[in-house]
């Protein structure tokens, strides 16, 4: 379930920070059962993880140039 661009803009400023939260934390799950050396249920989650926390950071900071 990768975010795609325009539905990251559709949300609100409070949404989005809301939105990397959640994903920050999946992605520190993951790699801590990574760590441990347990087998991911999907191989490709953290890969998928990091590019949507990319993508709405990306977004962020291109509204506040904007302001």
């Amino acid at each position: 379930m990768t975010l795609k661009p325009a539905e990251i803009r559709k949300l609100n400023h409070e949404k989005k920070l809301e939105k990397l939260r959640e994903l920050r934390n999946e992605l520190m799950h993951e790699r801590g059962i990574a760590a441990m050396g347990g087998a991911p249920k999907s191989p490709g989650k953290i890969r998928s993880l990091r590019a949507d926390i990319a993508r709405i950071l990306t977004i962020l900071n291109e509204e506040k140039e904007e302001r």
